[in-house]
């Protein structure tokens, strides 16, 4: 599991960007935010997920929020 924080996420469209510890953007979509409810991500949180290649780039899977 990787570290970092959440740079942006646009809670209308339901996707946004996480920055590593290490400065590398991830792209995250809603649907890989763990728990209930409304699923959305707020500038600067920490998070913790999981990091898997696509064919569009880097995706984040199973983001937890801390």
């Amino acid at each position: 599991m990787k570290k970092g924080q959440v740079k942006w996420f646009n809670d209308a469209k339901g996707y946004g960007f996480i920055v590593t510890d290490e400065g590398q953007d991830i792209f995250v979509h809603y649907s890989e935010i763990q728990g209930f409810g409304h699923k959305t991500l707020i500038e600067g949180q920490e998070v913790e997920f999981e990091v898997s290649e696509t064919d569009k780039g880097l995706q984040a899977r199973n983001v937890v929020r801390l």
